[in-house]
């Protein structure tokens, strides 16, 4: 039974892209598909010092010398990266996007002003928060697919004594309307590979204690957890400390599943490259009830029945947003994230150092 498991948990990464088409096209538009998206922006700083940030290195007397021109076309590369998130599958563009490493609400008005978002209408929510970088979490969305209702940035409280005094990313949480079903969402950004392991695992029970509030003020909702996690599918972080596992029939009422969790350990493959191999520190998972499958085992005949359920909103796909544009194309840098500057600070006018990821939702039309 649990080699069986094993197998068609690494089969159903290959079948993910074929559901979805089946869903959008080959059953005579039976259904609406929604995207669901996150991408750190890598430093989208405006060139305007705010006080009481340490945003020195953004200005143009700075080490990144960070002038109007490189600003504008850091705006531009975003918004184009943005909006090309699951056109292949969703014309319209992501419902929702989470972003990280955003400075302030003048970064976000210039970023939804460009062509390639305006056009779509993108609103945001972004809620300052207390990080000694000067960068917070916020989210993208389109308000004739996803209706806020409320939103709250929960802070990141220090467990250790010692570290009272040290603030960092808060929990962005909005909740609203999408397919006409009650959703939820929480941006975060974990605690940096400069920390210990024991910072993200904090901010793994936090987020899930968030979850946990938001399910039990709001019984049915559907939430999505979306991040920077600075950990793997596989850390304790996420898989412990949050309850985000890879298989969906061990997905118990408490726990959350994560549809990235293979990528990195099976396909090799993730959203940010440092030292010669990949992470998957981006990551967007579910609770339960997003899970189109119920698994049926029967033990006297050894066979297993799958059914799936759309007929209300369900997570049909996932992948990693990887383009050619997004990726170095040559150097010593060949294959890695095209980012916004290289070694020295040194600026080649690329978009992050992360890639995006997205997950596609279906819901069946009523007749």
């Amino acid at each position: 039974m649990h080699h069986l498991l094993s197998y068609l948990s690494a089969l159903a990464i290959i079948m993910q892209s074929a559901l979805l088409l089946n869903a959008q096209t080959a059953q005579g538009g039976r259904f609406d598909v929604y995207g669901v998206a996150f991408y750190n922006q890598e430093n989208l700083f405006d060139t305007i010092h705010d006080e009481g940030k340490n945003d020195a290195d953004f200005l143009p007397d700075g080490s990144y010398h960070w002038d109007s021109k490189k600003y504008t076309s850091k705006l531009h590369n975003m918004a184009y990266a943005l909006s090309r998130i699951g056109m292949h599958e969703i014309p319209q563009g992501c419902a929702v996007i989470g972003l990280a490493e955003v400075e302030n609400s003048r970064v976000l008005n210039d970023l939804v002003s460009q062509p390639e978002l305006a056009e779509r209408n993108y609103k945001y929510i972004h809620l300052e928060g207390p990080d000694s970088r000067g960068i917070d979490c916020a989210l993208l969305y389109q308000p004739s697919l996803f209706k806020v209702e409320s939103f709250q940035l929960y802070p990141y409280v220090q467990e250790l004594e010692k570290d009272s005094a040290f603030a960092t990313r808060g929990f962005l949480c909005v909740i609203g309307e999408m397919a006409g079903e009650k959703v939820a969402f929480i941006v975060c950004h974990w605690p940096s590979r400069g920390a210990e392991a024991f910072y993200r695992q904090s901010g793994g029970r936090q987020t899930r204690a968030v979850k946990d509030k938001i399910i039990k003020e709001n019984p049915g909702i559907k939430v999505f957890v979306m991040g920077d996690m600075n950990d793997d599918p596989m850390d304790i972080s996420m898989t412990e400390s949050l309850g985000a596992k890879g298989d969906k029939w061990q997905v118990t009422e408490n726990d959350m599943y994560n549809p990235f969790y293979n990528y990195l350990d099976r396909l090799n493959t993730g959203t940010l490259f440092y030292h010669g191999k990949w992470n998957l520190f981006d990551q967007i998972v579910v609770t339960p009830n997003l899970i189109p499958e119920t698994l049926h085992y029967d033990e006297a005949t050894k066979t297993i029945k799958v059914t799936t359920d759309f007929s209300s909103l369900r997570l049909a796909s996932a992948r990693i947003g990887y383009r050619d544009y997004l990726i170095t194309q040559k150097g010593s840098y060949k294959g890695a994230p095209h980012r916004t500057t290289g070694s020295g600070r040194r600026w080649i006018n690329g978009y992050s150092d992360h890639l995006p990821v997205v997950t596609f939702l279906v819901k069946e039309k009523k007749e």
